[in-house]
């Protein structure tokens, strides 16, 4: 018969794994290809300072101050039948159209990107403030570009702008402007100027500033000098004024006048009184001051009659003067000067001082033969009061050549010293 031979013929196929690109390796379990992370697997992969980040198919090295937004693992989609289509299309009939990946959900852009479609393909966009590198997005330093006018300050994604101290930021929030502290209420007690970047606290006359550069404390002028009041200096807040003793009145801002009371009225003498003004006050005196054995033949004169055996010994005639002069006046100093009135042909006249200068404050210099000047010798203080009795000593050889003819006529001076030195 016939004989039919079966011959089989075994083939055996070789599976091998699909080769990944770099950075990628194959994972049998999901039959994918699968992110290799280098900071784990290289030793040192970033020196120095900086930080190891993974991202898909590499790694990068940043500075340990880099904010970094991580992108997480891409999903692993089941195995979808053969697209006869280019990359980023889909059969549609017998045409190719664009995938919209970003609005299926098909992209591997972070939650913080903003995914946006494009023909055939689509790109991950970060936010404002930050940049891509790889598949990560890395925030901006913004202040390395200068933006800010004084300070800036780099937040993640953003950055703000600060001033220094007496300036603040302008409307475009990048430049500073000067602020006028004086109208935002500047601790200035006094007066306030704006200066650029701060401001000054200066004072009103009379007052200086105190350490702290803001209170104004009074200036006791009055402490600087003893000369700046005749009499004496009161001090006042922002200023100073002189006050002058009863019985004187200001003259000008530091000057003291005596007030003469007699010419203004105020003063209590009688009827019966003269009024003399002396320094800082007045001393009434009585019109007749003549005491016996002499008479009153005039305002101020006395006579002693010579028919009076009384008057023998005594000046014919006494006038009545006053005067007033200042404290610690300076010596010698001329103060009165004795006139005669009436002299004899050839009569030889000599000046002296009678009576009531016990202590020698006084002394007469003859200036010639009918004149003599009254010296004060010493400094007096007062309230203090003289009375100097100038008697002029007339001879007159004509009258009576054997016995030289001798008369004799005073003055009597009141000197009223007054307590202050004006």
């Amino acid at each position: 018969g016939t004989a039919t031979c079966l011959i089989v013929v075994c083939v055996c196929a070789c599976v091998h794994a699909p080769e990944c690109t770099d950075g990628y390796h194959w994972d049998p379990q999901t039959e994918h290809c699968k992110d290799i992370n280098e900071c784990e697997t290289i030793p040192d992969a970033c020196k120095g300072e900086m930080k190891c980040f993974n991202h898909y198919g590499g790694y990068l090295c940043l500075p340990r101050s880099t904010s970094l937004i991580p992108a997480p693992e891409p999903p692993i989609t089941p195995a979808e039948p053969l697209n006869p289509c280019p990359l980023g299309y889909e059969p549609q009939g017998n045409s190719c159209v664009d995938i919209d990946e970003c609005e299926r959900h098909e992209h591997d852009c972070q939650p913080s990107q903003e995914c946006i479609n494009s023909v055939g393909a689509f790109t991950c966009q970060c936010p404002d403030g930050y940049r891509k590198v790889g598949t990560e997005c890395i925030d901006i330093d913004e202040c390395r570009y200068r933006y800010c006018q004084h300070r800036c300050v780099n937040v993640p994604g953003s950055f703000s702008c600060q001033c220094e101290p007496g300036f603040q930021l302008a409307g475009n929030n990048r430049s500073c402007i000067d602020v006028n502290e004086c109208e935002m209420g500047a601790p200035c007690s006094q007066r306030c100027y704006n200066t650029y970047g701060t401001f000054l606290c200066r004072c009103d006359q009379g007052y200086e500033l105190g350490p702290d550069g803001f209170e104004c404390k009074d200036i006791d002028e009055c402490s600087y000098s003893s000369y700046l009041c005749q009499y004496q200096c009161v001090n006042e807040p922002g200023k100073f004024s002189c006050v002058c003793p009863e019985g004187y009145r200001l003259l000008g801002t530091r000057m003291c006048q005596d007030i003469n009371e007699c010419e203004t009225g105020e003063h209590a003498c009688t009827e019966t009184q003269n009024c003399v003004n002396i320094h800082g006050r007045y001393q009434c005196v009585d019109k007749n001051s003549c005491q016996e054995p002499y008479i009153q033949v005039s305002d101020n004169r006395c006579v002693c009659p010579v028919s009076n055996p009384a008057c023998r010994e005594l000046p014919f005639s006494i006038v009545h003067r006053y005067m007033s002069i200042t404290s610690e006046r300076s010596v010698p100093s001329d103060i009165f000067q004795i006139q005669a009135t009436s002299v004899s042909a050839r009569a030889y006249n000599t000046f002296r001082i009678r009576s009531g200068d016990e202590n020698g404050d006084f002394y007469i210099r003859q200036i010639n033969n009918i004149s003599a000047m009254l010296v004060l010798a010493r400094a007096v203080s007062g309230p203090r009061e003289y009375t100097l009795d100038l008697e002029m000593v007339s001879i007159n050889p004509l009258v009576n050549y054997q016995n030289n003819y001798q008369t004799s006529s005073a003055l009597r001076l009141s000197i009223y010293v007054g307590p202050y030195t004006f």
